[in-house]
């Protein structure tokens, strides 16, 4: 029973010490928004309808399912978790009533995990991933985690930062693995446009000198070849691969500094909840404190003091849903930035590897190309060598050098 209140309804149940009870005594409460004094007892019980309180042992009831916030399609799997004043059980005086003792503890329903709020997992069914089935950035790297050493916390999104730095890295390295193979090929030119100009065996004649002074112009050829290869291992694969990477940098940067300045606001915001909360929680204690001084008539003042202290109370309150507002707000804010940068990331990786396989492709290529050229220069090379024919070259040589083809006779008296 409530003095200013309507009548309680048929489903508010009296208790053996209610006023409505028969021999029952009720002692003075007050704390309601509306300043009215309210008899209860210490086995208040709060029912649907009521107007009374919670019974102190039970656990606070069940929030309704949380709704996902109509941002877009591909946002609404994982809206922040809606704050406590935005749900039908807690609105009204009895939130103000209730709302000191929730803060005080955490939400059953929620987690509160480095400023960024979660919903409990043994009363929030399984939310739908974004995308499912095809491990999206965007869906598993929402939650820190602890670094190798176990002392700091790193956030999902610098998690994927630093495979993005790694990515970076790795192009770089096979871009200096590419700059090495073109130095490699530039000297062996190098060394075989040398050898074919040395006049080791210059005089070999006949069939067999002929293909020797083809092996020979062979080098030169493949010389070239090999050459040509490195400038174009330079210009397709090498100078492409470092290019990306410049590019890729400036990205990474750019995502880097506007998410830690999102969840730098958002711990900002949150720090301010909980001083409001604090705040809050004083100004009900010092409205529990005058009340109790107006039970015992300590002060004939008292009655102002509590109507003063009743205001800064709901001015508290209405402080603490603002700044949970602006919680949700930046909150949101992270999380719509979270989604659209992860993604932006992942497209980036894609792009990334892609690149890197179409130009590893084009060095695979090049060396085919590098073979068949060689192959090219060995061919005369080859049709030479079946040419040899020792006898042939007997013949040429012997018509070439030949004395006479008389022989000498006995001689005879």
């Amino acid at each position: 029973t409530a003095r200013g209140c309507a009548s309680p309804p048929a489903s508010c149940s009296p208790c053996c010490r209610c006023p409505t009870a028969a021999g029952g005594k009720g002692r003075r409460r007050t704390g309601c928004a509306a300043g009215s004094r309210r008899a209860t007892c210490s086995c208040w019980r709060w029912e649907s309808g009521c107007c009374g309180l919670q019974q102190p042992s039970q656990a606070l009831p069940s929030p309704p399912s949380i709704a996902p916030r109509a941002t877009s399609p591909l946002l609404s799997p994982y809206p922040p978790p809606r704050s406590p004043a935005s749900s039908p059980l807690l609105s009204g005086p009895l939130f103000l009533r209730l709302l000191p003792a929730l803060f005080d503890r955490p939400f059953a329903w929620f987690l509160q995990i480095n400023c960024v709020t979660f919903p409990h997992p043994d009363t929030m069914p399984e939310q739908q991933l974004l995308k499912p089935g095809e491990w999206s950035y965007c869906d598993y790297f929402w939650a820190d985690k602890k670094d190798p050493q176990g002392n700091n916390t790193v956030s999902g999104f610098e998690i994927l930062l630093q495979k993005q730095i790694k990515g970076k890295q790795m192009q770089k390295e096979m871009a200096e693995f590419v700059r090495e193979r073109i130095k490699i090929e530039e000297e062996y030119a190098k060394n075989l446009s040398k050898l074919s100009q040395n006049s080791l065996a210059a005089q070999e004649e006949g069939t067999l000198g002929e293909a020797w002074a083809q092996l020979k112009k062979s080098l030169a050829d493949e010389a070239e070849v090999h050459l040509k290869f490195s400038s174009k291992l330079q210009c397709e694969v090498e100078k492409p691969l470092l290019n990306f990477r410049e590019n890729f940098k400036k990205d990474m940067k750019k995502y880097d500094h506007h998410i830690a300045d999102l969840r730098k606001q958002l711990a900002s915001r949150y720090a301010a909840v909980e001083k409001a909360r604090k705040a809050l929680t004083e100004r009900q204690k010092d409205l529990e404190m005058k009340t109790q001084q107006l039970e015992i008539k300590l002060s004939n003042k008292t009655e102002e003091e509590i109507k003063k202290a009743r205001r800064k109370s709901t001015q508290a309150g209405d402080d603490l849903m603002r700044c949970v507002d602006l919680y949700n707000q930046a909150q949101s804010k992270w999380f719509e930035e979270m989604v659209t940068t992860s993604l932006e990331l992942e497209r980036l990786e894609v792009e990334r590897v892609e690149m890197i396989r179409q130009h590893l492709c084009q060095y695979t290529q090049l060396r085919h190309e590098t073979d068949m050229f060689n192959q090219s220069t060995i061919e005369p090379v080859d049709q030479l060598l079946r040419k040899v024919e020792p006898a042939k070259d007997r013949e040429l040589w012997v018509q070439e050098h030949k004395t006479g083809d008389i022989r000498p006779v006995d001689m005879e008296i």
